[in-house]
This record gives structure tokens, sequence and C-alpha cells, in this order.
């Protein structure tokens, strides 16, 4: 239980910190609207440091994305027994955590009519800058594997200030390869929010775009297997 609690949490804050970045960014009469895409990759670093900091302490191993879990768990760094624990907690806490944004909100989201062609979805899921399935596929490949890759090389990474070099890499990540498709690198991170704003009432919501949304999944699965196989390799 520590495992699906402390993947729970963390996601949750990962998500709430995350996503509301995401809704201050976007929604009107919110003071953060319009602001760089540096603060963007900037606070959700910061987002993953303390989902990390929150799931440590709660005694998991602050995985909080499926793509670092199941590459682990394949390569023998992580035991599979623990593996449906860690995903239900990171796809739950993902989900309540963009419940949470939600909710605070609301008074921007009912003020947003016609913003963004009547669709907030970017605020909770990955969109693509250009549509082009291989490319963002490959793209978030590539920016998974870079991720994963460095975070085999940490070792805990939940201890001391390891946290907060995990997320000056998201930030690096978001700044370099994140530009094309919004670096997902996590499928709970995408498919929990996007989850989340397709089936509650969001005031002036709109289409879940999930004919996107195979890419944030299988991209980050594929990257994290080729980094955490390259390392046992190695």
């Amino acid at each position: 239980m520590n495992g699906f609690i402390g993947e729970f949490f963390g996601t949750m804050i990962l998500i709430l910190l995350g996503a509301g970045t995401g809704a201050g960014l976007n929604l009107n009469k919110s003071y953060a609207k319009g602001s760089s895409w540096l603060f963007v990759c900037t606070s959700w670093g910061l987002a993953v440091t303390m989902g990390v900091y929150v799931a440590g302490a709660l005694g998991s191993q602050g995985h909080l994305n499926p793509a670092v879990t199941i590459p682990f768990a394949i390569f023998g760094f992580f035991p599979w027994s623990e593996v449906i624990p860690y995903l239900a907690g990171q796809f739950l806490g993902a989900f309540c955590g963009a419940a949470l944004v939600i909710i605070q909100f609301t008074p921007h989201f009912k003020a947003s009519k016609g913003e963004a062609n009547g669709n907030q979805v970017g605020i909770f899921a990955t969109r693509p800058a250009i549509k082009s399935p291989i490319f963002n596929f490959l793209s978030e490949v590539i920016a998974t594997f870079a991720f994963v890759f460095i975070l085999l090389n940490l070792g805990d990474f939940t201890q001391g200030l390891k946290p907060f070099i995990v997320g000056t890499l998201i930030l690096v990540i978001g700044t370099s390869l994140g530009t094309t498709t919004g670096f997902a690198i996590n499928p709970a991170r995408d498919w929990g929010p996007r989850l989340a704003y397709t089936i509650l009432p969001v005031p002036n919501g709109g289409s879940g775009e999930w004919w996107y949304a195979w890419v944030p999944m299988c991209g980050p699965l594929v990257g994290g297997v080729i980094a955490a196989a390259i390392k046992f390799l190695l």
C-alpha cells in the first residue's frame, strides 16, 4: 500500500501544480495568462520535484510515471509485484489532481468561453505543435529516452536534493525537446487529466482529443524501454 499511496499523492501534486500552471497560462482573468514557455517548463519541473518529495516521504520510489515503472520492471530494476499498485496510484492521482484544477479554476473556465476554439484540453493533456503522428510519436520516444536514461544514472532520486535534479531534468527536456509535442513523457500525466477533462463538468469544455492520445501513451513507454534496455546492457 505504501507504493500506491506514495504514487497517488505524488502524482496528484504533480498534476495539481503542473496542470494548474497550464490553467493559469491559458484561462482569461488569470494573472499568469500569456506567460512564456520557460515559465511553463520551470513550473512543470518544480511540480515534478514536489511530487517526488511527497511520494518518497510516503514510501514509494517516486516514479510518478508508467514509462519509469514498466521499463524498470522489465529489466529487473523494480519488482513486478509493485507494478500494479504503482500504475493505479499514478493514473488515479493524475485524475484527481486534474479534478482539483477544474475546481480551482472554475470561474476562469466560465470566463474563457470561445478561447482556443472552445477547447481547453491543452491545459490538461498534450497536443502536437505540428500534427504529424509518426514524428510526434518519435518526439515522445526521444524525449522519454533521455529522461529515463538520466534517471537510471541518478540512483535513488527521492533522497536529498535529487528531486531538484529531477526537476531541472524536466526543465531542460521541456526547453530542448518538449516544444514539438508539449513533452508528455508520461502516460499517466496525459491520460489521467485527459480523462478528467473529458468526463467531468468543465465549464466551456471541449473534446478530449483522444485521436492523439496513443502518442503520449505509446511514445513514452517505448522510449523508457529503450533507455532501460541500454542501461541493462551496459
